[in-house]
């Protein structure tokens, strides 16, 4: 019925105030709120340390009874809990520097009658039998006492939308995802506290347990609203610098983060032991996965090794000696590819180099994660490639070569949709030689702004092998060998004298030494202009080089052309005449199709694929790539060795990852695959190589992330099933809706699956209410 002083004591040095034992002074008043839950038969108390008057405490009263009766609460010595112990420590050490409020919630016995110990006699007043220590690590708890004296806490619906911060919905959707996880929700809504560990040196001190539990009970608090994570987010800047800022993240990096800090920060071992990986050295499976398991706890305990924690079995095999070795890893989600992204499919144009047959172009598939190698092989298997014949295959742009794809390893994503590949059949027994490469001009048909007409090249350049002995008719007569397929019928070729004509003037008679890089400078500066194409003949030949594109020279039927060692290609340009045009339909070398196809304001079929092929795909044997080489130790040498992944015991809570984002040196794509999978029972029962376990390999869908849009931005959402409304919900940010039809759900945006292990029946639990009891 009075307001009592708290005494703390303290203990000046003349710069700071400490609590002790000694010198008790008094300080501040202590202000109640008294506040009722209503429907239940408990009260909850808020004491703070905010400088207040009497008066608040009167307000208090009238709350609590209309007729201003004085209200009666005991306390008694052991009866109070205190939570949350570090806030304390990161409040000023002087009280009196700091006019914040300290909110410290007490439990205590119903207020009907008054408790049968020895602590009925202080009827008036509250008895605050707690010493300075304990009130020094303050603290705040939301606790209630039903008639039993067991502790209830009572929770909302958990229907509690979260502010978008800025580009913070990746954040958002993984935290609704696991704020609607009934185990995590049970255990961070009760006394969790006194398993943080603030020892571990591979955590973060409790603090992202402690906030994250907050989150939790403000997700579940009462006629709730939505708030802003403010704190949250800034717990995440401190301890993971990549999620700091206002850019747009990954929410399945920022879950798999969460879920590693929350895990240390709960580890039930505070030391550690060193427990040596062995090898099966051809033991029982189930013995060596029982050591690895039993090694894993030994080090890792707590709430989330509990519920989200599984363990596969990997198996590698040497290409040579045939040597296995299995071990068995733990792993907190699954992340699963998409089968159907993971092939891309090409198209290349393959022309003869001999004229007997016509560019034609080939569709192949290959996996995204292939290289040239892997690319020329597809294509050569297409088009029938002789056995006495290879693929000199390029890119082309602007009617030019300008890159050879020649190094196999390099990876395939150096390769854009929107690229123009060609591919030559070429004899096997020249590789390593030179070829020619023919590029074709016509003069425009318009004036250019410098009051002349110029040259401009077209069409897809040719290409030839080049002979030991190479003059200007060798030239001609490969070039006419190659232009065979697009020959007019009606029309006979011109002979060689009339295509290239006599009255050029310049190098008549003179041999070119392309050996010589001086030769290479001074006498590609004679150029061929308009004067020279007064023939009638259909084409005259120029000498270009890689090295010097801009400078060419013209080429006689008698001259000599010599190669240095080291020169790979030579470059010939091919001026055509009109009369020389008519003779060939040169059409198809313009139309050269794209690798892939896209059209604007058009999308790609939709493709599909199930859950169960995702799987596939993941427990599928693969050889590991050349940067993961293998140590074997029965060779004694890294082994490009197969590897095959097996699942072994399931978590309760399964987490699996979608991998939707490809990522390389050079490109980031999304892929958009609808992937069909489970609500009611994923069936795990035939993916599970551990026969011995009694637990249920079946699964339930609770909640969903999803991401739309592209690689660059887009939006997050998550999808959360309620067990007291029995409906899903859209956490859209802040907006929380309810969804009609369960099936909505199912979207070519879903991300990251959450299921739950189904003990017995499968269909979705119902439940009303939450409510977390302890003893």
């Amino acid at each position: 019925d009075q307001e009592i002083w708290h005494s703390d004591s303290l203990k000046s040095n003349g710069k700071s105030s400490l609590l002790t034992e000694e010198a008790s002074v008094n300080i501040y008043p202590i202000m109640l709120r008294v506040s009722v839950t209503r429907g239940t038969n408990a009260l909850t108390v808020k004491i703070s340390r905010k400088d207040n008057s009497a008066e608040n405490f009167k307000r208090a009263n009238k709350i609590l009874a209309s007729e201003s009766e004085p209200v009666h609460i005991w306390d008694f010595s052991g009866r109070t809990t205190f939570i949350l112990m570090n806030e304390w420590n990161r409040m000023p050490q002087d009280p009196r520097s700091s006019d914040q409020e300290m909110p410290l919630e007490i439990q205590f016995y119903d207020i009907s009658e008054p408790p049968a110990n020895g602590a009925a006699g202080r009827k008036d007043e509250l008895a605050l039998t707690m010493g300075s220590s304990a009130l020094s690590n303050g603290g705040i708890m939301d606790m209630d006492l039903d008639s039993s004296g067991g502790i209830c806490k009572q929770v909302g619906s958990g229907l509690i939308g979260l502010d978008n911060l800025g580009n913070t919905c990746f954040m958002n959707s993984a935290v609704q995802c696991l704020a609607h996880t009934s185990k995590l929700v049970d255990y961070f809504l009760g006394d969790y506290q006194k398993e943080i560990n603030t020892q571990n040196p591979l955590g973060m001190k409790g603090e992202l347990a402690y906030s994250f539990g907050d989150l939790v009970r403000k997700l579940w608090a009462i006629d709730g609203t939505s708030f802003s994570p403010r704190q949250f987010k800034a717990k995440l800047a401190r301890f993971a610098p990549q999620f700091s800022g206002f850019n747009q993240h990954d929410s399945q990096e920022l879950l798999a983060f969460l879920l590693d800090g929350l895990h240390e920060d709960l580890n039930r071992v505070k030391c550690k032991p060193y427990a040596e990986a062995k090898d099966s050295d051809g033991r029982p499976d189930e013995e060596v996965a029982d050591e690895y398991w039993g090694n894993h706890l030994a080090r890792n305990d707590s709430i989330i090794v509990d519920t989200c924690q599984g363990q596969y079995k990997s198996t590698l095999v040497c290409p040579l000696c045939k040597k296995v070795s299995i071990t068995f890893d733990p792993f907190m989600y699954l992340s699963l590819p998409l089968p159907s992204t993971t092939m891309r499919t090409m198209t290349v144009t393959v022309f003869s180099t001999d004229g007997s047959i016509g560019p034609s172009p080939y569709t192949v598939s290959i996996p995204k994660s292939g290289d040239f190698k892997t690319l020329i092989n597809a294509l050569s298997n297409a088009c029938s490639l002789r056995d006495d014949e290879r693929l000199l295959v390029a890119e082309v742009y602007n009617s030019s070569l300008i890159r050879y794809l020649e190094d196999p390893s390099d990876d395939i994503s150096l390769i854009r949709d929107g690229d123009k590949l060609v591919a030559y059949r070429l004899p096997k027994d020249s590789e390593g030689a030179a070829v020619v490469v023919f590029k074709s001009e016509r003069m425009e048909s318009s004036i250019s702004s410098f009051g002349r007409k110029s040259w401009k090249n077209f069409g897809t350049p040719l290409v030839s092998n080049l002979p030991d002995t190479i003059d200007g008719r060798t030239i001609y007569n490969l070039l006419l060998k190659a232009l065979t397929p697009f020959r007019e019928p009606k029309d006979d070729v011109l002979d060689a004298d009339q295509i290239t004509g006599k009255s050029s003037s310049v190098n008549e008679t003179s041999d070119i030494d392309m050996s010589s890089d001086a030769a290479e400078c001074s006498s590609m500066n004679t150029n061929a202009g308009e004067d020279d194409m007064t023939t009638e003949g259909g084409m005259l030949f120029f000498l270009n080089t890689e090295r010097f594109p801009n400078q060419r020279m013209k080429i006689e039927m008698d001259q000599t052309i010599t190669l240095s060692n080291l020169q790979k290609r030579l470059i010939v340009s091919v001026s055509w005449q009109d009369n020389g045009l008519k003779q060939y339909n040169l059409d198809p070398l313009d139309s050269l199709p794209e690798v892939y196809k896209t059209v604007l304001f058009t999308r790609r079929p939709q493709e599909t694929c199930s859950l169960y092929a995702c799987l596939e795909a993941f427990i599928k044997e693969e050889p590991l790539g050349p940067e993961d080489m293998w140590y074997c130790p029965g060779c004694k040498e890294h082994r490009q060795a197969s590897k095959k992944l097996d699942l072994w015991r399931l978590p309760e809570i399964l987490i699996i990852h979608l991998k939707r984002f490809s990522y390389s040196r050079y490109t980031k794509n999304k892929l958009d695959t609808y992937v069909d999978f489970p609500i009611h029972d994923l069936d795990l029962s035939s993916y599970i190589r551990d026969r011995s376990g009694q637990m249920s390999n079946h699964y339930q869908l609770y909640a969903v992330s999803n991401h739309y849009g592209s690689m660059g931005g887009g939006h997050y959402t998550a999808y959360v099933y309620n067990d007291g409304k029995k409906k899903w919900y859209d956490f859209d940010d802040r907006c929380v809706s309810g969804l009609e039809n369960e099936d909505s759900i199912k979207t070519s945006a879903a991300y990251v699956l959450f299921y739950r292990r189904v003990h017995g029946d499968t269909s979705l639990v119902d439940t009303e209410t939450t409510t977390i009891v302890e003893s």
